[in-house]
């Protein structure tokens, strides 16, 4: 598994938007509507704690390829 970068919360809302998922509320909550992934709270920081992206990552039950991928795109 890569490492996962530091990105604000900003940029990992651009990412998982790129993998399909829209943000629903000012909160940020970001859902998937199609395939079996559920939704996920993304907190806008300016830094997210690498432990928080796995998190996020995890809820949102996209992988740290796919999400480093989609933040490079």
């Amino acid at each position: 598994m890569p490492k996962l970068p530091v990105v604000s919360g900003i940029e990992a809302i651009r990412a998982l938007e790129r993998l399909g998922f829209n943000a629903v509320r000012n909160v940020v909550v970001m859902l998937f509507f199609g395939e079996a992934r559920a939704g996920c709270v993304v907190p806008n920081h300016e830094e997210l704690k690498t432990g928080t992206l796995a998190g996020i990552l995890k809820q949102a039950c996209v992988s740290p390829n796919e999400f480093i991928t989609a933040l490079r795109s």
